[in-house]
């Protein structure tokens, strides 16, 4: 089988580049990466080499090109059956594709507000009536699929799968701008962070060097 290569933002701010990124990590299949700093002169053209779509995460397999994380992650899951990184349960794989394609096309209102930024040093920011909306809705999902499907392990699902490596920006997010003081949210925010995956991610993003304009004034 051919190498995976997977084609990446900086790690600092490269939310939708952690998803496949922290998927594979944490089910150990072999990939290589080349990260491509975000808002440089050369952000562009450097894209455009891996996919026409203009965009990162683009994973490259053999002559096959994936340009968007979801479909990365749905192809990693096809090609990795052993690894199962949906659930293994009927209801349960439903139910974390649904949350899933929810993170995919929705939180508007959070994302805006609160980008992803590792280094930013955590403390609260003042929310607008969605970004309240958006957080509420995020607890809603994380303590639903806790508690129905949530009795083998820490994760949404019990054991990590696709669903988490989706919320796993935005509990970057909750963690950097204090979005919520519940002890269930905190305690999933937590098992997120502290899995080995996401930890080899924060490790790299710290290490860094680049900075986006309005990084510099946060």
């Amino acid at each position: 089988m051919s190498t995976l290569h997977l084609i990446i933002g900086n790690k600092n701010y490269s939310s939708w580049s952690l998803r496949p990124w922290m998927a594979m990590t944490m089910a150990g299949i072999p990939f290589r990466e080349t990260v491509i700093p975000l808002d440089m002169a050369e952000t562009k053209a450097a894209i455009a080499e891996h996919s026409g779509a203009g965009r990162v995460p683009v994973l490259h397999h053999g002559k096959l090109v994936i340009w968007d994380s979801l479909a990365i992650l749905e192809y990693l899951a096809e090609t990795f059956p052993e690894k199962k990184l949906w659930p293994v349960g009927k209801t349960a794989r439903a139910v974390a594709r649904a949350v899933s394609n929810e993170m995919h096309s929705g939180f508007a209102a959070l994302r805006n507000a609160c980008p992803m930024n590792i280094r930013r040093p955590p403390k609260p920011v003042t929310l607008s009536d969605p970004v309240k909306a958006d957080v509420g809705r995020v607890e809603s999902i994380w303590r639903d699929c806790r508690g129905k499907f949530g009795k083998g392990g820490p994760f949404l699902f019990g054991k990590f799968s696709i669903a988490d490596a989706m919320y796993a920006p935005v509990a970057s997010r909750f963690s950097t701008y204090r979005l919520s003081e519940a002890d269930d949210t905190q305690a999933y925010v937590a098992t997120v962070l502290g899995s080995p995956g996401f930890k080899l991610w924060q490790e790299a993003a710290l290490k860094e060097s680049w900075m986006i304009p309005a990084d510099e004034v946060d």
